[in-house]
């Protein structure tokens, strides 16, 4: 991941030294020798990063230099994209910021330094601020570099792939698990009458041995559909949160989120919702062995008609005696021939008749090393796909990874062997998805977007950033890393969820950089100190009001602020946004919206202080307006305002916003116009409504219909109120025709006071 991360600061360094004498401009002076010494460590140490990780597993020192350089290359990272923000500044407000002479500035500036007319004090500050952190970090990384030498590290070229990834058609193998005793067995269990009331059948085993899939495949069985009046699932994972759980029957039993507080209210709350239901309850991946804890729980669902059940998934047989269970599947590992079936499926995919016949024997040898565990037979089966070489399996089955003790687990062996074939890029973008809880649906277009903000996807050939992000995820996903596809009705992938072992073995990688925190009022969950260091991705869950911990505000190095809109039973609190906003002067990616009509009405102007901001999700906020400040986020990608039912007008100054590639508005009902510097935004690609603004030519706020042939925008687009074009001109001036990658153009013809058009002014338009 170091590699991802340095090659991306000397890509940042050379764009920032490439502008500049492009522009023959200087904004910072005074700072060439630290820039050519930071360019020469940088690429020094990036010779050596391929041992350096390799080598990390074993030896805690290496670990730990890796961790000190990751830190120093984020301050570097910041640092530079000051210094490129000040020269946007001066790109888009450029009055106030003259050319500054190509000779050395004194920083303390006496009056000979600086022509005052030409450059403001502020603007000197600015600069000799800058100047100040270049040297700062320059010399921390100078003795980084000069401490590498202590390791005597090999220099070894990084295998990188090229750029393009290769194309890949994904193997879908959530129908992929065997085990046809094991699924009648659980079937019969789950459909059969019992004499106990509300049994617990436990299905038991190690982690990757299957239990999940085991679980979905009855939970999905139209016998068992037909069984039950109710089927709730619920991932428990750790802790063991009543609450939580409560509220996540509460929310399967009525399709609806409580908003009940107290955990005794929720338990009287299913005790009554349950009357009269068959249900049917799976409680995947529980570790509790605290019965004080459960008893409560079980005992408000046994209001349900008999015939009602629960079935968990858990690694400890302890657990399952503790809940009370006397049904126990125990899960042993894949027989020898179903392993195979499973393998020769993803590995020998594309293989001819004689190509399989002449890899078998080896890869039999490679099987034996999964040890029976489904999720590592598709981790390395998915790796082996891409293998068409002898000699790279046999790379593979040599590998000292196989005998690795320092892994905390037995399946992250072959992950780490998929792991270590993976493009540093692409290693980057799979670490990042810990920050999501586990369980957690992940949707691909909020993915592919928050990896952009962090700069993980960088444009090649003809190919743009968003093509870019789709085949990484489609790469993540033929590798096994991603599972359990959503897909939509033209059977596109919109959507995935991660194995939790695969989730463990990203945050094991990530090393508490992503993390993700439930917030419920009762402990702070950011209790060791490191993590103020080490935290710099962070998704938020709140289940409970009023309960937003301080100690947030400590962490200095955080990047993406993720507000779990999706689970959360409480919404994050207004008065919390400055604070917010002031403290966390590091974020890139910021989501504090969500897909209900939220409680806060006002954006604080503290927003603009967070220049690094390339991805802000507002969404279904009950704001009116939004703030000019927003639009001095110069380096702004993502602008999520839909379904902001109550807002009315976009700031005027949106036309500086440059770098704005994704305006999201659908749902924005209560918008009148659209502002005339939306026509200057030429990266922009995707812009769901255009609102088309009545009142004549004469108000130059507002853009006209013609001002969209200046954008070129892809997917979808939704023209409102067309009933406001005065004449047929005004229209053809669009240029709609010109508009070749849309996909979807729909049209409204309604006019600003909400009357339709009569039959002659529709047929002119």
């Amino acid at each position: 991941m170091a590699d991802a991360i340095v090659s991306a600061i000397l890509g940042q360094l050379s764009s920032i030294i490439g502008q500049q004498i492009q522009q023959e401009v200087k904004l910072v002076v005074g700072v060439d020798k630290e820039v050519e010494k930071l360019k020469s460590n940088l690429e020094a140490i990036k010779a050596v990063l391929v041992d350096a990780e390799e080598r990390q597993v074993k030896e805690e020192t290496i670990k730990l230099w890796l961790e000190r350089l990751k830190h120093a290359s984020y301050d570097i990272e910041d640092v530079l994209d000051e210094w490129n923000y000040a020269t946007l500044k001066m790109q888009i407000e450029g009055v106030e910021y003259a050319v500054v002479p190509k000779k050395k500035v004194c920083f303390f500036f006496p009056s000979s330094c600086f022509s005052f007319k030409q450059v403001s004090l502020r603007q000197v500050v600015l600069r000799h601020d800058i100047a100040m952190k270049i040297k700062e970090v320059t010399e921390n990384l100078d003795d980084i570099a000069k401490q590498k030498n202590t390791y005597k590290f090999n220099m070894i070229r990084s295998v990188e792939k090229s750029e393009r990834v290769q194309s890949t058609s994904i193997v879908d193998v959530s129908e992929i698990c065997g085990r046809v005793v094991d699924k009648n067995i659980l079937v019969r269990k789950l459909c059969d009458s019992s004499e106990q009331h509300l049994p617990i059948i436990s299905i038991v085993g190690m982690g990757g041995i299957g239990k999940t899939t085991l679980a979905q495949f009855a939970y999905n069985d139209n016998k068992v559909i037909n069984s039950f009046d109710c089927r709730m699932w619920i991932c428990v994972s750790e802790p063991f949160d009543e609450y939580r759980i409560a509220k996540a029957v509460i929310e399967a039993l009525e399709d609806s989120a409580s908003n009940l507080r107290e955990l005794n209210s929720l338990l009287e709350h299913i005790n009554r919702s349950i009357v009269g239901k068959k249900f049917l309850l799976i409680l995947d991946d529980v570790w509790n062995e605290d019965y004080k804890k459960w008893e409560p729980l079980y005992h408000c669902l046994k209001n349900g008609l008999h015939g009602s059940k629960i079935l968990i998934t858990t690694r400890k047989e302890s657990v399952a005696r503790m809940m009370g269970s006397i049904d126990i599947i125990n899960v042993k590992e894949l027989p020898e021939e179903e392993c195979w079936l499973l393998f020769r499926r993803l590995a020998f995919f594309g293989m001819s008749q004689e190509e399989c016949q002449n890899f078998e024997e080896i890869g039999r040898q490679i099987l034996s090393k999964c040890k029976g565990l489904p999720l590592a037979v598709k981790t390395i089966g998915s790796l082996l796909r891409f293998k068409k070489h002898r000699e790279q399996w046999q790379n593979i089955l040599d590998s000292e990874l196989w005998k690795l003790e320092e892994l905390e687990n037995d399946i992250f062996r072959p992950l780490l062997l998929s792991y270590n074939d993976l493009p540093s890029m692409i290693k980057q973008c799979f670490i990042y998805c810990a920050v999501f809880p586990k369980d957690y649906e992940i949707n691909k277009d909020y993915l592919i977007k928050l990896w952009m903000a962090h700069g993980y996807l960088k444009g090649y050939e003809n190919n743009v950033m968003e093509i870019v992000g789709q085949e990484y995820f489609d790469y993540l996903a033929s590798r096994s890393f991603f599972q359990e596809f959503i897909k939509d009705d033209d059977n596109n992938i919109i959507g995935c969820k991660m194995h939790d072992l695969v989730h463990d073995f990203a945050q094991f990688l990530s090393k508490n950089e992503c993390m993700s925190i439930e917030v419920d009022g009762l402990k702070d969950p950011i209790i060791n100190s490191s993590y103020h260091e080490q935290v710099c991705h962070l998704m938020v869950t709140i289940y409970r009001e009023d309960s937003f911990p301080d100690s947030i505000f400590t962490l200095r190095r955080i990047r993406s602020f993720l507000y779990n809109f999706e689970d959360s039973s409480n919404q994050l609190a207004p008065n919390i946004l400055p604070k917010l906003f002031g403290k966390l002067t590091c974020l890139k990616a910021l989501t504090i919206g969500g897909t209900y009509r939220s409680v806060i009405e006002d954006i604080p102007k503290e927003i603009g202080k967070l220049i690094h901001l390339r991805y802000v999700n507002l969404r279904a906020l009950s704001v009116r307006k939004l703030p000019e400040e927003l639009c001095g986020l110069y380096n702004l990608q993502t602008l999520d305002i839909s379904r902001c039912r109550k807002l009315e007008e976009l700031p005027q100054g949106i036309g500086k916003l440059i770098n704005l590639r994704h305006l999201e508005n659908f749902g924005t009902t209560s918008l009148r116009y659209m502002p005339i510097g939306i026509q200057r935004l030429t990266n922009l690609r995707s812009l769901r409504w255009f609102v088309v603004s009545g009142g004549g030519g004469t108000d130059n706020k507002r853009c006209r219909l013609e001002g969209l042939k200046y954008l070129n925008l892809f997917g979808e687009l939704c023209i409102k109120k067309l009933g406001n074009v005065s004449n047929v001109d005004e229209a053809r001036r669009s240029e709609l025709k010109n508009q070749k990658n849309l996909l979807h153009l729909s049209l409204d013809f309604e006019k600003d006071e909400g009357e339709r058009m009569n039959e002659d002014d529709e047929r002119t338009s």
